[in-house]
């Protein structure tokens, strides 16, 4: 009777019975009559075990002289084991090769420099740090589908090709598009959930963004995922509880699930456990009267940079909401202070560590007459708007929103010190490769 195949993240369920593997070898020793091999199948690590005595000689030998990254079939009993992270073991009784690698795996236990690591990225990914930060940031992006199902909003998936710019033209990838002329590359799917919030109420997006910035900062990406979401009738206040709700459920959600991987990777969880409700808050104008008494040289109306944010959110061992930008730093589409038409109705998002923003939101204008004001002080298109005036002249309700940066996020619930091993495989300003 061939055994059943098993996954190691299910071998405590097995103790003492004989089971099959299949994965991969990823690092062995051997000593005497012993071979130890450090296995991994796609849900985690374990040693397996093949003593000499249960083989033949050439099969030892195969066994001893195995490759790095060779798949393998394997049988063999679980046993308990202490010392072992798992607490389980793999006694191997026998040993099938899939593949051997033709020569010897590139990356191997000596240091190598990021950037052969990044052109290497394909098999980086395989190592135990970068399959823990991947498997974080899965938990994360369940738990930000689960949040959104649980509160009743319905799932918009927003065009990559878009006629409309939803904020910058200085940093759109341009391209032409059959007849129809130059269209841009989404920098956020906003405006479409904006139109989708007139139907459907609450909703929600997550897929690739762009953004053609020349910064070759730790907290930059050129495509990058994010998450964004759209409500009928939510004012600022509303908005703001939004999100920190969003938050705190991913972080509670990643405790529980991804623990084993924020240990893994050596991640101090207390930090992370004490992400309370509410969060932290503070005017954009207070945050700079701050900055000014830590001697930093920043006027009214200037955007923080990655240092005066870093500053800000240091404070405090939970985000920071920085509320009421100045009009003229942000966006077209903000609702302006009724209190104080200077500023936008809008928030930061900083996370501590010095992690900086992972969240932008505001209040939109939902008055046909000031965004068109609007538009036309940004120098924008009016025709190439038309429709999302239209969503104005019909129906307009107050709405707001807001967009989650998925690696900006995952690189903070991580720890991770750059942002390029929070996504599979990194674009970057000089990086398209792998």
């Amino acid at each position: 009777m061939i055994p059943k195949w098993v996954y190691i993240k299910d071998f405590k369920k097995y103790i003492d019975q004989t089971v099959e593997f299949r994965g991969w070898v990823w690092n062995k020793r051997s000593s005497g009559k012993i071979a130890f091999l450090q296995l991994r199948d796609g849900t985690g690590f374990i040693q397996g075990i093949a003593e000499k005595k249960n083989f033949d000689d050439e099969t030892f030998e195969n066994i001893r002289k195995i490759k790095m990254e060779s798949s393998v079939i394997l049988q063999g009993t679980i046993k308990k084991d202490e010392r072992s992270p798992k607490n389980v073991e793999l006694h191997i009784t026998s040993f099938k090769k899939v593949q051997e690698p033709i020569e010897d795996y590139p990356i191997s236990k000596k240091d190598h420099g990021i950037d052969f690591l990044m052109e290497n990225r394909h098999l980086w990914i395989r190592s135990r740090r970068q399959f823990h930060i991947l498997k974080i940031r899965n938990e994360i992006l369940k738990a930000i589908r689960d949040f959104y199902n649980q509160n009743d909003f319905t799932l918009i998936d927003t065009p990559i090709f878009t006629g409309s710019i939803g904020e910058s033209a200085g940093n759109t990838f341009k391209l032409d598009y059959f007849d129809y002329g130059e269209v841009y590359l989404a920098q956020t799917g906003q405006l479409y959930l904006e139109a989708a919030a007139m139907s459907f109420g609450k909703v929600y997006n997550l897929g690739p963004t762009f953004r053609s910035e020349k910064s070759k900062t730790r907290r930059h990406l050129i495509e990058f995922w994010m998450n964004e979401a759209e409500v009928a009738f939510y004012k600022h206040e509303d908005n703001i509880k939004l999100q920190e709700s969003l938050v705190s459920f991913i972080i509670q959600r990643v405790l529980e699930n991804a623990s084993d991987d924020l240990k893994e990777i050596g991640r101090d969880t207390n930090k992370l456990q004490k992400i309370q409700l509410p969060f932290e808050r503070m005017t954009y104008t207070q945050a700079i009267d701050f900055l000014k008494k830590k001697g930093f040289e920043i006027e009214w109306g200037e955007d923080f940079g990655a240092d005066e944010e870093s500053v800000l959110a240091s404070q405090f061992e939970k985000p920071l909401f920085v509320e009421k930008y100045p009009r003229k730093a942000k966006a077209f589409y903000m609702q302006p202070d009724e209190n104080n038409p200077d500023v936008v109705l809008c928030d930061d998002l900083l996370a501590p560590e010095g992690y900086g923003e992972i969240i932008g939101g505001s209040e939109r204008i939902w008055e046909e007459s000031i965004l068109i004001d609007r538009l036309k002080e940004f120098n924008l298109p009016l025709d190439q708007y038309q429709w999302y005036i239209d969503l104005r002249k019909f129906g307009s309700v107050p709405h707001s929103g807001f967009g989650l940066g998925v690696e900006r996020t995952v690189a903070w619930i991580c720890g991770l010190e750059h942002i390029r091993e929070a996504i599979p495989f990194a674009r970057t300003l000089y990086r398209v490769y792998p």
